[in-house]
């Protein structure tokens, strides 16, 4: 079945039971999939050019969080995110999608670039946490946490978030203050992960599924709630869509979004982003 981009940009328009067709415990798993598409190979796919930026200028760079300007459309735009890989070397080089304090850091520095040079800011979240340790604590993670957060809600560009796999705690929210949030058809959103919720409330890390249905952590649940403002679409009809298409339809998701934002006026995004915000 040949994609049509047109009728993949209406079920973002109209989401419909079609939209998905998991139950929350196999979001969990596609959630976590090895193969879905790196905020890198995202960003590679939707630019013209991308260019990588490193490090936080106080202590190190991280390779769990990515970031960089890139240009889409002739029109240049920040991208940062978190990384994971495809292997387990690739894992262990992204510290499996859990960022330290520089990574946040890192954001943060490419925020406030974006916002001094008026570029807008898309950010793609795929973890289950920031990283949490001891070494974690000295360098500072849960102030990164919230500084990253702070800058995001004052950020007066347009931005746009993209729940990718896993959204887990608020190493996840730490890049997911902006004025849109998306979310891929299987991903997943929530306080902390159902085998935490399990052993929480039940002492047993087995009972997944049915941790599962109490948390509504799924994309329908979250655009009910209004939490997320549209659902991206993972397959068309019975295919599944190859990570190509998947590139294509965010990039003419983005396109039109960010024209949207950008007719806006700098204060009129902050009060939008605002009053998003205040009603949970």
């Amino acid at each position: 079945m040949k994609v049509s981009m047109k009728q993949l940009l209406k079920m973002v328009e109209q989401p419909n039971a079609e939209i998905t067709h998991k139950v929350p415990a196999e979001v969990v798993t596609a959630s976590r999939d090895i193969n879905r598409l790196t905020t890198s190979e995202l960003a590679n796919k939707i630019c013209d050019i991308f260019y990588e930026m490193h490090g936080d200028r106080r202590f190190g760079d991280d390779g769990a969080i990515v970031g960089g300007v890139g240009q889409m459309n002739g029109r240049a735009v920040t991208i940062v995110g978190t990384e994971k890989g495809h292997t387990v070397q690739e894992n262990i080089k992204r510290n499996f999608g859990s960022p330290h304090a520089e990574g946040y850091r890192k954001a943060i520095r490419l925020f406030e670039q974006a916002e001094k040079f008026n570029r807008p800011v898309i950010t793609i979240v795929n973890t289950s946490g920031a990283f949490c340790d001891v070494e974690a604590e000295d360098r500072g993670i849960g102030q990164a946490i919230a500084e990253s957060m702070q800058t995001m809600a004052g950020l007066s560009v347009p931005t746009i978030t993209i729940l990718m796999g896993e959204g887990g705690s608020g190493g996840a929210l730490a890049l997911a203050v902006s004025n849109k949030v998306w979310m891929m058809e299987n991903a997943m959103y929530s306080v902390l992960s159902p085998e935490g919720f399990a052993t929480i409330l039940w002492k047993d890390p087995s009972r997944v599924p049915e941790a599962s249905e109490y948390m509504k952590f799924t994309a329908p649940d979250l655009l009910g709630f209004k939490v997320i403002d549209q659902i991206i679409p993972e397959h068309y009809g019975k295919k599944a869509l190859d990570h190509d298409d998947q590139a294509q339809l965010i990039k003419e998701m983005l396109l039109k979004e960010i024209d949207q934002q950008s007719a806006m006026s700098k204060s009129d995004l902050l009060a939008a982003k605002e009053a998003r915000f205040n009603q949970f």
